[in-house]
């Protein structure tokens, strides 16, 4: 448990919506390049990933359509929201991710952005699109695990009340 609270302390924010309309095949750990007050902005958790994408310009990678709010005590030369922002990858897995996000089908969406020392960093997912029968399967799996927790919860907690 303590593990868990532990690497949830850096999140930022995490794309939910990613998670249910995409397999997640394979997942990244980019860099971001940023402004002074998008990073002022993103400590104050002020950041949407729900739209965002990546994509492969003249062989850089740049994430496109996250909204980050300008900070609230900037001034005249605070960031533009959804201004496009470079991923830093080391170059050999650059050309290996853009060789298999190339593929048909495939996309590269933004799963997490968290701090990792002071620094921003941001997982991109190798993706594919869900059809709309694997949504609904994938939320029948989860209402079944938690029945099923649910359920083995209750019968620790009425063994507990008898004193075994």
């Amino acid at each position: 448990m303590a593990k868990k609270k532990k690497e949830e302390e850096g999140v930022i924010t995490r794309n939910r919506k990613a998670l249910h309309n995409y397999f997640v095949d394979e997942r990244f750990e980019t860099g971001m390049v940023l402004l002074g007050t998008e990073v002022k902005s993103l400590r104050e958790h002020k950041v949407q990933l729900t739209d965002a994408y990546a994509r492969f310009e003249r062989g850089e990678l740049w994430l496109l359509s996250a909204h980050i709010n300008p900070y609230s005590h900037g001034t005249h030369t605070n960031h533009a929201p959804e201004r496009p922002r470079k991923l830093l990858m080391h170059k050999r897995e650059l050309r290996r991710l853009e060789h298999k996000a190339a593929q048909p089908g495939v996309t590269l969406v933004p799963l997490k952005l968290y701090f990792k020392g002071s620094h921003v960093k941001c997982e991109i997912g190798l993706c594919r699109g869900k059809k709309q029968f694997d949504k609904r399967a994938t939320i029948a799996k989860r209402e079944a695990a938690r029945d099923i927790a649910r359920a083995h919860a209750h019968v620790h907690k009425q063994r507990g009340s008898w004193g075994d």
